[in-house]
């Protein structure tokens, strides 16, 4: 991702356009949280594109737009609820990301009311709960209505779905006349495991994660669907009163607690900022174990009476922060290491964890790439996590960047149990029954077993139908291992075949499956006989010979153009040569792939196997284009921005035909980069090296008709 130029840097027209397209982004990421229930980004991203909004408001405060983010609590109520305006408005809260946020947080409010710096100051510490904020009103001990937070201002009327949550009391027994509670509904993992589950069978969309799930199940139109889910609700706060509940927070809180209302059990008073901190790093560290989600600490001062001195701003109360957790990180405990069998026979461990969010996402597996990992050292023999091995029982601290598989970065030795063993490799895959082997010089162990593994078979087809390879539609992962169980399906050619395997009963058959219906079934067979029909690099791709990505495999078709051509020289090439000739000498192709390559051709069986397949198939050869006179023929180019006329994908494609290498990344080898709309640090980094850089036209006009 590019990074954001420095707001110090920003001109006045840069800040304009920036705010614009800040409003714009943050709109739509507000509305598909509070409004949709379907997150469009992670709470990282948006609290990054707030701070920055606010930053530059802060330094060009004439700048500020009519509709800025800054003055957006949550999103209008949806369509198909009555309305409910709030008598008191549910405002959001300013955040704070690091320990001397906090420390400034308490340090402004002790200066707001005139207090020595040194002077303690009491404060509440509570969970903050990812779930949906709700307002519910009591009048004389009855619940007369509930409300979500909506925009603040005005929210949606789910009083019917509340009523079937258990922890919502419907009656009141020595409440103030006029009391409006307000709090959290969210659903625990366990629960949320359970409807997913439920979800699927039914053959619907599964929740992304506990928050939209507890969003989406309150706000039903029908309140049986709600009363089928499993929520509950926090309470912690209050709105309108006829009367006040106590003289402070920790006692209204304990109030509320009396009512019959659910508080949280780690809510706790501290006289420091110190005190502040180390509740915030307990209650991280016990994160997993909570079974809900919680993303951060919420604080306020205890004194109501000094809460009306300090007042509000325009969107956030002056008196409480969020002391948000990192969002791509959390703690959890190691219960079990598992082996997966690769498509290429490679043998990997997988974590499986207890159950945690993690920006946004519930995780309960994260890779250990191999035996050196789990020990604690990298591929040289070097210390990674400063030494510090893994093992079943520790306490993990997980962590995603963007959209990969989670890692670990840490383990906490402290919390290690005191009969915990070193993870024994080649003992695991004794006790699973999988024979395998780990060559020198390799930091894979791989299965060595001459049985088929089904596992490794199914990750085979797995690939085969992958997106970049057949992409077969109506036949993805889920439907392979059906198949595959049933014996239907366990070769390349048995994709092919099925629908003549089956005879005139082939719809019948599929169709009476869980999840098939004729519809489906007879939508498989036509993407089958869609397919038959494949381009040569994504027929090699779908192979899944080890080494060859999709890159190298459209370097593979591009050399040799045809199925027979490919092949041909294959079974030419000198067995068990290092260099693998012909293929060793395609720029890209080092020695290592070319064996790769090589190997199935030279194995009697698997060429055997190659040959039906392909008998079933027609292979469209790699397009060709005399490049002699291509003017990027032998050059670097890289793309990046916003291309308007074409996909970058298909500008990638163009670029690769006429004889151009396609990078990533911007470096001294580089010769031309391609730059659209909203190009950003790899426009900057071609300056500074002197490339050349051209625009859509520009890149349009050099290539134009070749």
């Amino acid at each position: 991702m590019a990074q954001d130029p420095p707001v110090s840097d920003m001109s006045e027209d840069q800040a304009r356009s920036e705010l614009q397209r800040l409003a714009l982004a943050l709109a739509q990421a507000n509305r598909a949280y509070h409004h949709d229930d379907s997150p469009s980004i992670d709470d990282a991203t948006f609290d990054r594109l707030k701070l920055r909004n606010a930053q530059i408001e802060q330094r060009f405060p004439h700048l500020k737009r009519k509709d800025s983010p800054s003055d957006q609590i949550g999103a209008k109520p949806k369509e198909g609820f009555c309305k409910i305006r709030h008598r008191q408005p549910m405002l959001s809260l300013s955040n704070a990301f690091e320990a001397k946020d906090v420390e400034d947080f308490v340090a402004r409010l002790k200066k707001f009311l005139n207090l020595k710096p040194q002077s303690d100051m009491r404060m509440t510490a509570e969970p903050k709960i990812d779930g949906l904020s709700l307002a519910v009103r009591y009048e004389k001990g009855q619940l007369v209505h509930a409300a979500t937070r909506g925009d603040g201002e005005t929210g949606e009327d789910v009083t019917a779905n509340a009523l079937t949550i258990a922890d919502i009391p419907k009656t009141l027994s020595g409440a103030p006349d006029i009391l409006e509670v307000r709090g959290e509904v969210y659903m625990t993992h366990a629960d949320f495991a359970a409807l997913n589950v439920a979800q699927e069978q039914a053959g619907q969309k599964p929740f992304s994660n506990p928050r939209n799930a507890a969003a989406g199940s309150l706000r039903q139109l029908d309140a049986q669907i709600t009363k089928s889910r499993q929520l509950l609700f926090f309470a912690y706060a209050w709105g309108d009163l006829s009367e006040p509940l106590a003289p402070s927070q920790s006692k209204a809180v304990a109030r509320l607690r009396a009512l019959g209302f659910s508080t949280n059990s780690l809510f706790k008073t501290c006289d420091t900022s110190e005190e502040l901190i180390s509740h915030y790093r307990a209650v991280e560290m016990a994160r997993a174990d909570l079974g809900y989600d919680i993303d951060g600490m919420v604080y306020k001062v205890d004194d109501l009476a000094l809460q009306a001195r300090l007042g509000f701003r325009a969107t956030t109360p002056r008196w409480a922060i969020a002391h948000k957790f990192p969002a791509e990180l959390a703690w959890t405990e190691l219960l079990g290491i598992d082996i997966q069998v690769g498509r290429t026979g490679a043998l990997s461990p997988v974590a499986r964890l207890n159950p945690v969010t993690v920006g946004g996402v519930v995780v309960s597996n994260a890779t250990l790439h191999n035996e050196d990992y789990i020990a604690g050292r990298d591929s040289k023999g070097q210390s990674i996590r400063g030494g510090k091995d893994i093992r079943v029982g520790d306490w993990v601290q997980i962590y995603r960047a963007g959209d990969v598989i989670p890692k670990i970065a840490d383990v906490d030795l402290a919390r290690r149990p005191a009969d915990s063993r070193a993870f024994d490799f080649a003992e695991k895959l004794k006790q699973e029954g999988i024979q395998g082997q780990r060559a020198p010089g390799d930091a894979i162990w791989r299965y060595s077993g001459a049985e088929p593994l089904a596992d490794l078979a199914i990750e085979s087809l797995k690939h085969f139908v992958s997106r970049q390879a057949f992409d077969i539609e109506g036949l993805g992962a889920k439907q392979i291992e059906q198949f595959y169980n049933r014996g239907w399906i366990r070769t390349f050619e048995d994709i092919c075949t099925l629908k003549a395997r089956f005879g005139p009963g082939q719809l019948q058959q599929v169709s009476k499956l869980e999840g098939w219906g004729e519809k489906s079934a007879q939508k498989l067979f036509d993407g089958i006989d869609a397919k038959r029909s494949i381009e040569l690099h994504r027929l090699i791709f779908a192979l899944g010979i080890r080494h060859v990505g999709e890159g190298a495999a459209k370097l593979l078709a591009n050399r040799f153009v045809t199925w027979e051509a490919f092949s041909e020289a294959m079974l030419s090439a000198v067995p068990g040569s290092p260099a693998a000739a012909p293929v060793v000498d395609i720029d890209g192709v080092g020695a290592v792939m070319a064996q790769s390559v090589v190997e199935p051709f030279q194995d009697p069986a698997r060429f055997a196997a190659l040959q039906c397949l392909v008998a079933h198939l027609q292979v469209i050869p790699a397009p060709q284009i005399d490049t002699a006179s291509s003017p990027v023929a032998g050059k670097t180019v890289v793309f990046t921005g916003t291309l308007l006329k074409t996909t970058r994908a298909e500008a990638k494609t163009r670029a690769e035909m006429l004889g151009a290498k396609v990078s990533g990344s911007v470096s001294a080898k580089t010769d031309i980069l391609v730059a659209g709309d909203g190009a950003g640090s790899k426009a900057k980094k071609a300056a500074d090296l002197g490339i050349e850089t051209l625009d859509e036209e520009g890149w349009i006009a050099l290539i134009e008709g070749l």
